[in-house]
């Protein structure tokens, strides 16, 4: 059996537990990454064939990680977004060079994303990877957190760590074995992913139609690629994933209200059911709950990854202002956890409610609320302040801003950084 010491362990290492493990080198905690799937960015389900929207608040996060540089190359910046729903006159767009803004942010394949962040883990000094293994049973113990697992041949580790971070999705063990209940809301649909190739240049548009079986989108990839979400009811998943390519082409088409022409040729279809998963707690004695472990929401808007790279920049800023304050720097200690928790709440608790509220508004087939949803998108596209704030906040700057986001170090007054 192998025995591990370590100041934070993360259990995850998909998009968010990786990006965690980078966003805590600076401050010199020695950090486990605890993983249940082989090492290859293939095999690692968050690095699938997803389309990733990166807000600008992210991409600067992303940059403070050392991720941008390499991701730069596979990114394609949106320089306008179009929201529309089928049958109505009203539609917004949001450009960003009328804001003063050379793009709302940057589009990312999360395959792309993988390949990157798996390359960058062996650079980093203070981390170890413990792959493949998975977390079955958890004790506290002596100011710490015992984690055993267990590999698929039957091998066992034990890691005893001063603060676990659950970066294991929706279906989190460690949430499970913590005995945090989750509300779990069940939206009936199924979101089905793939690249397209439009006629007709994207000129970095996204495009997103709002309708009543679900949201589609249509987000910029590098080249004429585009990338597809559509959302659709559960019980026509199934048909649209084995219909043959050219009449699955036209439907999408349709759907996109013919925004960039008929797409003319299509990639690999997969998909995955919708749900919203809120557990009553994000945190535990010297445990914490990050990304879909923590919140896992609908992809309209595309605010998921978002959301949980805002949370790794509030935790690694509660944490450097803990070691710059010269308080003790464990870092599972009740007082930071709390303030992290403090700081996220509003972002989380308005970014579940606005996800959930636009699938169930623009879901519903009543009269008065068609009407209101029209008369929403028309004040939105006639008022410019609604256009910047509305904008504003899908870049991710809303509630507490972490300094990674703005661009600033984590310890803007202090030269001490942990050698």
């Amino acid at each position: 059996m192998m025995e591990r010491d370590t100041d934070i362990l993360i259990v995850g290492g998909g998009l968010v537990g990786a990006s965690l493990a980078c966003a805590l080198q600076p401050l010199g905690y020695q950090v486990t990454l605890l993983e249940a799937v082989a090492p290859r960015a293939a095999a690692q389900p968050s690095y699938d064939d997803r389309t990733l929207a990166l807000g600008a608040a992210s991409c600067r996060i992303l940059a403070a990680l050392g991720l941008w540089e390499a991701l730069a190359a596979e990114a394609t910046p949106i320089r306008e977004v179009i929201v529309s729903e089928p049958g109505r006159p009203a539609r917004v767009e949001l450009q960003a060079a009328r804001m003063g803004l050379p793009c709302f942010g940057h589009v990312v394949e999360a395959r792309a994303f993988g390949a990157v962040v798996l390359a960058h883990l062996p650079t980093l000094p203070r981390l170890e990877v413990l792959c493949p293994f998975r977390a079955e049973a958890l004790r506290h113990e002596d100011q710490s957190v015992v984690v055993e697992a267990r590999n698929d041949v039957g091998e066992r580790c034990t890691v005893r760590a001063r603060l676990v971070v659950a970066a294991d999705g929706a279906d989190s063990a460690i949430r499970d074995l913590l005995g945090i209940k989750a509300q779990t809301h069940d939206f009936q649909q199924t979101a089905i992913i793939a690249n397209v190739t439009p006629e007709q240049a994207h000129a970095g548009r996204a495009f997103e139609r709002l309708t009543s079986s679900g949201p589609f989108a249509l987000l910029p990839h590098q080249g004429q690629r585009c990338g597809l979400v559509w959302c659709v009811p559960n019980a026509d998943a199934e048909q649209l994933l084995a219909m043959p390519e050219e009449e699955f082409l036209a439907r999408a088409t349709e759907r996109a209200g013919r925004a960039l022409g008929p797409l003319q040729k299509l990639g690999q279809r997969s998909s995955w059911a919708l749900r919203q998963v809120v557990p009553a707690s994000d945190q535990a004695e010297r445990v914490l709950l990050l990304g879909n472990a923590a919140h896992a929401i609908h992809p309209v808007g595309a605010q998921g990854f978002n959301l949980g790279l805002r949370d790794i920049a509030t935790l690694a800023e509660v944490l450097a202002d803990q070691q710059r304050d010269g308080e003790a720097a464990d870092p599972g200690l009740a007082a930071a956890l709390d303030r992290y928790s403090a700081l996220r709440r509003p972002d989380q608790q308005a970014t579940i409610g606005w996800t959930r509220d636009m699938v169930g508004l623009f879901g519903s087939e009543l009269a008065l609320t068609r009407r209101a949803r029209g008369l929403a998108l028309g004040a939105i596209a006639l008022l410019p302040p609604l256009q910047r704030r509305l904008a504003s906040r899908a870049m991710g700057y809303r509630g507490h801003i972490p300094r990674l986001a703005l661009g600033e170090p984590l310890l803007p007054d202090w030269s001490g950084y942990p050698s």
